[in-house]
């Protein structure tokens, strides 16, 4: 095992997982004893890497801006980073309405599954319209007064244990330009520290990652043991299958984009980012996922680090390609279902705009794309009478689909980072750094 490279010992534990779970399924008890016993061991881990989020982000945004030397860089990376967020996500869209309405999945079901669905999953329908509603009756200003904090350190953890990131991500670009307008040598006691802490939080990605292969296990397994009524899930293969298909042409695209504008292969990308694009398909959060994504662009891909702690960072916090691509799905198959008269262009123009911006505001967490649906339904005029059972439809799947769509956002990220270095001359070769490199002179 100490052998095999870390991509394929976290595909081992999923697989693992995966079977483990299953053959709880069907044993007396095996659910209460994977709850119990197995998924702590997948919190843990996640925990564990939300730890190190919020220093990562300081210490390497802080440095990088610090290290370009010219204000003027980080405009210009910055307009670059949103420039390419914007458009791969207008992509995705595109994409994903596409494969819908060529294949129209919501065609043909019947009133009984309909029905079946709705009694299933309309409790938990009804909370993401809560939350939904929460978000809608904010300020139209809200969401800009709330990326500037008035005391960063609530800004490191709300009350639930959610960092604001946009915050954090403003504080660290304010300091890192205040080092810049300050003179080098009162500035560089601070820029060492945070060289020092990022360093130190980068050892740390290396030693929980030890963990992974064991964390995903148990996450698979916690997985799989939530899915009760497989024949619900059957009848909505037809959606999954346009979901996931657009996921992949979205992958594709991206290894285009690696192809042409870096040069760089392909399959060398992937085989590098692979134990990132495996955390967040098991974690289901590219927030969570941050670190490891962080860790893999730097020291995998050879992106410098004042691009990847600027870029990264504000993508697990405002490109979500997957989740646009599956909000301009989702939005399509429920009307096909239960509200085909609404299946009009005009409409499907306002879902382009409605789901693109949806994204930005989607938070970096679990399900958070389906709260978001919401608004990109009601933006149509969606009856709202309908939209429990609306989201009902979706709710058996969203899980194994968030975990993909999740996959593409984190790939989306990495992909933009790497476009954006080497547009700033910023892409060197990777020097990858093991957890044990300095372990002999001190054990």
């Amino acid at each position: 095992m100490k052998k095999l490279a870390l991509h394929w010992k976290i595909i081992i534990g999923m697989v693992l997982g995966v079977i483990f779970g299953f053959i709880m399924n069907s044993v007396g008890g095996g659910k209460g004893f994977v709850t119990d016993w197995i998924a702590p061991f997948g919190t843990i881990f996640i925990n564990l890497l939300k730890l190190i989020a919020v220093p990562l982000i300081l210490a390497s945004l802080i440095k990088g801006i610090s290290d370009l030397k010219d204000i003027s860089k980080i405009k210009s990376m910055g307009l670059r980073t949103i420039g390419i967020y914007i458009g791969t996500t207008l992509i995705a869209i595109i994409i994903g309405l596409s494969i819908v309405n060529i294949v129209k999945p919501g065609e043909g079901m019947s009133k009984e599954t309909i029905a079946k669905i709705e009694t299933t999953f309309k409790g938990n329908a009804d909370v993401m319209i809560g939350k939904a509603k929460v978000t809608q009756d904010a300020e139209p200003l809200q969401a800009l007064v709330d990326i500037f904090p008035s005391n960063i350190f609530f800004s490191f953890s709300d009350a639930k244990g959610k960092p604001a990131m946009l915050q954090v991500i403003f504080f660290a670009l304010f300091v890192g330009i205040c080092l810049l307008l300050i003179p080098e040598k009162k500035a560089k006691p601070l820029v060492d520290f945070f060289d020092s802490l990022n360093e130190v939080v980068m050892k740390m990605v290396d030693l929980i990652m030890l963990f992974a292969p064991y964390a995903v296990f148990a996450l698979m397994a916690n997985v799989i043991i939530a899915f009760d009524d497989t024949t619900i899930l059957v009848k909505l293969l037809g959606y999954a299958a346009c979901v996931v298909a657009g996921l992949f042409l979205m992958i594709c695209f991206y290894m285009l984009l690696i192809k042409v504008f870096t040069k760089k292969s392909p399959l060398w990308f992937l085989k590098q980012f692979s134990p990132a694009q495996l955390l967040a398909f098991s974690t289901s959060s590219s927030a969570a996922t941050l670190p490891v994504t962080m860790e893999r662009v730097e020291e995998h891909l050879g992106v410098d680090k004042e691009v990847s702690g600027f870029v990264l960072p504000v993508g697990a916090t405002v490109n979500m390609d997957g989740t646009s691509l599956y909000q301009g799905i989702a939005a399509v198959f429920i009307m096909q279902v239960i509200w085909p008269e609404g299946l009009t262009f005009t409409n499907q123009l306002v879902i382009v705009g409605t789901a693109l911006l949806a994204s930005i505001g989607s938070a970096a967490v679990p399900s958070a794309g389906m709260v978001m649906l919401v608004i990109v339904l009601e933006a149509i005029g969606f009856p709202a009478e309908l939209l429990p059972i609306g989201l009902a439809l979706i709710f058996a799947v969203d899980r194994p689909l968030d975990m993909c769509r999740t996959v593409v956002n984190v790939t989306g990220d990495a992909t933009v980072s790497m476009l954006v270095a080497k547009s700033l001359g910023k892409l060197h070769d990777p020097q990858p750094k093991e957890w044990d490199d300095n372990y002999e002179k001190v054990k």
